[in-house]
């Protein structure tokens, strides 16, 4: 009788855990990717597509900044082993709201840029230009290579309550899915 019970009580428990697992949200859409060869490496064009749901830009009003994160990484497969990772890397876009000011402004390191408009804010936000993602000694010539991206929203950087509430709720939660794209190099770009 004890045993049935505490069964009972393990699948009730185990079933609510299903119901508060986080429901991943992809919200973000990869519209398109560009990388170039530079006579300094190589460089990401990428343009994104969301909308902010109505908790973020709710919360965003109040004050709470919001950070998304571009990600790359760049892969040489191999036949032989696991692809080699040639490089990963990061870029932090910062959204906040001053409402003193009614000013958006985005922020990537210590670059800043000021908006009148959420919408001219979210534009600029979803389009990445010139970003240097790997410099031109790491480049290997003649190799192919996978190069993906994706972009997130960092519920790491959000306020702790604010992150409680990422877990069960899929409002909170937008990213995209890796858009991953064969890209080889040429002689060129690699050469020294």
């Amino acid at each position: 009788m004890m045993v049935s019970r505490l069964l009972q009580t393990l699948v009730v428990f185990a079933i609510g855990i299903m119901f508060h697992l986080p429901v991943r949200a992809d919200v973000i859409s990869v519209k398109s990717v560009e990388i170039e060869q530079s006579d300094d490496g190589l460089i990401l064009n990428a343009d994104f597509e969301f909308d902010l749901t109505s908790r973020l830009e709710q919360a965003l009003n109040s004050g709470v900044s919001l950070t998304f994160v571009v990600e790359f990484e760049l892969a040489r497969p191999r036949w032989y082993w696991f692809d080699e990772k040639a490089a990963s890397e990061r870029l932090q876009i910062k959204l906040s709201h001053n409402p003193l000011l009614r000013q958006y402004r985005l922020s990537t390191g210590a670059l800043h840029q000021n908006f009148s408009s959420l919408a001219d804010a979210m534009r600029t936000l979803s389009r990445v230009r010139s970003w240097q993602v790997m410099e031109r000694d790491r480049i290997k010539p003649e190799a192919s290579y996978i190069a993906s991206v994706r972009m997130r929203l960092d519920t790491a950087q959000l306020p702790k309550p604010f992150q409680l509430s990422a877990l069960t709720n899929r409002d909170w939660n937008l990213s995209s899915e890796w858009r991953r794209q064969a890209f080889p190099v040429t002689d060129e770009a690699g050469a020294k």
